[in-house]
């Protein structure tokens, strides 16, 4: 197992350049990569620990930097500043090809030329060949296939062109698990996969990292992979990280709007309804309200601590049972779930309590505390 640290890491990128995240292999002569942007980029004193055998997805919006932090873990590309430490070691002098480290790329990067069986053991036969490692490598070849199931044994003759989406992110897994990693990378390893798949192979890799109990960082945009997979979420944008803890954690108290905002595993409702403070208590008028959907009661009769505002449309989802209500509150919209038999609908005037809501900075976003009410 590994203990990964970044300490005060600095990376900035050029306005002119452009991403190669279709070419991720590192150079043949430099053993490193330059991954280069449309827009300018800078990550400024980054720091982020990944505890040993734990899973920490990195969440973030496209072009936040988490497929950066990546490369720069596995040393394709390089900190201007900083360091990274593999259990209290400094990486940066370490070649690439020394770290122990999977590496499962958002297209795969599947030799194309190898059968499925040779790419799994490409870390073996790209070696200088001896009776010793042929046997080790039919040993690690054995255990992969059984770790990953049949499906591998019918797909080891196969060339990647005839591989469909999920059965080349199954090859890719196995190539990362022969190396025997102390360490797994994975770049939005499902991106590629039909929804159905998407599931199926969510839950079979969550099965596999508890049982190889590898220090794994995963890096993704999709909120629901990181609620099934991570032990530790660490929420990122514009090249910082915003918050780290448990997806409970997090979503319970957020450290800013950016953070609230972002974490919604709801589709039918927005992660957060932000409301002028003044419309909440007078002493709030230069901050906003943020408060969940299943945080809001909806009342016809009014009562202290109570919001008024006006129904503005409603949606009933009867697979849900529930009707999902959207009211004007001043300029502020505030959606919340209401039983679907509940006598509420478009035009009426109605009370809104809240239970529970946070307080922000209106012009930084930064949280300030947590309310709670009794309705």
């Amino acid at each position: 197992m590994a203990k990964i640290e970044l300490i005060n890491i600095c990376k900035k990128f050029g306005e002119s350049k452009r991403t190669l995240l279709d070419n991720p292999l590192p150079n043949r002569r430099t053993g490193q990569a330059n991954e280069q942007r449309h827009v300018p980029f800078s990550m400024e004193h980054l720091n982020l620990t990944i505890p040993h055998g734990k899973t920490m997805v990195i969440l973030g919006p496209s072009g936040c930097g988490k497929t950066t932090i990546l490369k720069m873990i596995a040393g394709l590309i390089q900190p201007d500043e900083g360091e990274i430490l593999f259990n209290g070691r400094d990486m940066r002098d370490v070649p690439v090809g020394e770290r122990r480290i999977g590496f499962l790329f958002q297209n795969y990067a599947l030799y194309p030329m190898m059968t499925s069986k040779r790419n799994i053991l490409s870390y073996f036969i790209f070696r200088k060949r001896t009776p010793e490692l042929d046997a080790e490598a039919q040993a690690k070849y054995k255990r992969t296939s059984e770790l990953l199931g049949v499906e591998i044994e019918y797909l080891q003759d196969r060339m990647p062109t005839t591989l469909s989406g999920g059965e080349k992110q199954r090859v890719a897994l196995g190539r990362c698990i022969t190396r025997d990693p102390a360490l797994f990378l994975l770049d939005e390893p499902f991106s590629n996969l039909d929804p159905k798949l998407r599931e199926k192979y969510r839950v079979n890799l969550k099965t596999l990292l508890a049982q190889f109990n590898i220090t794994t960082i995963y890096v993704t945009h999709d909120q629901q992979e990181a609620f099934i997979l991570a032990d530790l979420i660490a929420v990122m944008d514009k090249g910082k990280i915003e918050q780290v803890g448990t997806y409970e954690d997090i979503y319970n108290r957020p450290k800013s709007i950016f953070v609230a905002e972002f974490l919604n595993l709801d589709v039918e409702t927005p992660a957060i309804n932000l409301i002028e403070g003044q419309q909440v208590a007078p002493e709030l008028h230069d901050r906003k309200v943020g408060v969940r959907p299943e945080n809001v009661q909806v009342f016809h009769e009014a009562q202290a601590d109570r919001i008024q505002g006006t129904i503005v449309n409603r949606i009933n989802l009867g697979l849900k049972a529930v009707a999902i209500l959207t009211m004007r509150v001043g300029k502020s919209e505030v959606v919340a779930a209401a039983p679907i038999g509940e006598k509420l609908r478009t035009g009426d005037e109605v009370w809104i309590g809240l239970n529970k809501y946070h307080v922000f900075d209106a012009k930084t976003g930064s949280h300030i505390s947590t309310k709670f009410n009794s309705q």
